[in-house]
């Protein structure tokens, strides 16, 4: 009985994780746009800023262990 419970946790702590990652990717997606849409209107400098950033933040989660 214990270890349903305790089996429970983890598988949704597991689902809450992969939101969580998935929420991240779909953000990282709609920046990816944004960059692109920056470039296209000749506004470089920010769109370098923001891509770089954007490579940051899927550095460190690619970093993070799996749950």
């Amino acid at each position: 009985m214990a270890s349903d419970v305790g089996d429970r946790r983890n598988t949704d702590a597991s689902d809450a994780a992969d939101r969580y990652r998935q929420a991240a990717e779909h953000a990282l997606d709609q920046l990816d746009w944004t960059v692109n849409y920056l470039y296209r209107i000749h506004k470089s400098d920010l769109a370098r800023g923001l891509a770089k950033n954007g490579a940051s933040i899927r550095r460190r989660l690619s970093n993070r262990p799996q749950t």
